[in-house]
Order: C-alpha cells, then sequence, then structure tokens
C-alpha cells in the first residue's frame, strides 16, 4: 500500500491557538433580551415562518377539474350518435362523421378556455406576488 491510503496522524489535542476575533469571556456582554412570545425566533434559533401554497393547491385542483372536462366531453362523442341509428351507407358515415367534428370542436372550446384561466391564474399570481415582496 502507498501513502494516499493510509489514514492521517491524529492531530495531538490541547490548547491551541485562538481561531479569529474571539472575546475572552470577561469581556463577553448580557445576553439580548429574550423574543416577544409571537416572535418566530423562539427557542434560540430562528424559525422561518411556514408559506402557505394555498395558490398552489387551487391551481393544481382547477387543472385536474379541466383535465377531467376534456376527458369527458372527449369520450361523450364515441359511439354511435342517437340521431344516426337508423342510417345506413354514406348517411351514416356522414352522421358520424358530424358527431366527431362537433366532439372536437368542444374539446378544442375546452382547451382554450383551459389556457385561458391558466393565463388569467398566471397574472393574478404576478400581481399578488408584486403586492406582497418585501422592500
Amino acid at each position: 500500500m502507498g501513502r494516499k491510503h493510509r489514514t492521517q496522524e491524529p492531530q495531538p489535542w490541547g490548547p491551541g491557538e485562538p481561531q479569529g476575533s474571539a472575546q475572552p469571556p470577561g469581556d463577553w456582554s448580557t445576553p439580548p433580551p429574550d423574543p416577544p412570545t409571537n416572535s418566530p425566533y423562539q427557542g434560540g434559533a430562528y424559525r422561518p415562518k411556514k408559506r402557505r401554497r394555498v395558490f398552489l393547491w387551487i391551481f393544481l385542483v382547477i387543472q385536474i377539474l379541466f383535465l377531467i372536462w376534456v376527458i369527458t366531453g372527449a369520450a361523450s362523442g364515441s359511439g354511435t350518435p342517437k340521431d344516426c341509428r337508423g342510417l345506413t351507407g354514406d348517411n351514416l358515415k356522414l352522421c358520424e362523421d358530424a358527431g366527431d367534428v362537433g366532439t372536437t370542436i368542444g374539446v378544442g372550446l375546452i382547451i382554450g378556455l383551459w389556457a385561458a384561466v391558466d393565463v388569467i391564474l398566471g397574472f393574478s399570481y404576478v400581481v399578488y406576488r408584486l403586492a406582497t415582496r418585501r422592500t
């Protein structure tokens, strides 16, 4: 085994040179007063205030609702519509295609509304963040 695989020799214990500009114990000032009871500095350490992510949860709920709406809208166009029953040949094909086009337009409108709601939510979040930022 070479030298690089050996462990380092232990350092001797004992008083060493002071590091930094620490004051001797006799020069310490009195500790600061206790923080108020409603302060985040309780317990001697800073405890940051827990951020509530209400907007995130509202945003996610809206996304889930739109996703469910799109899925049910797309699934509603499957099968033969009631108005097309009894038709045969080209008339049946034309009626089913018209139903599919209507379903596509409906799902497209839902997705367009979804995008518009997301833009409005994003803009309102930016305004909220700018209004509540700390200077």
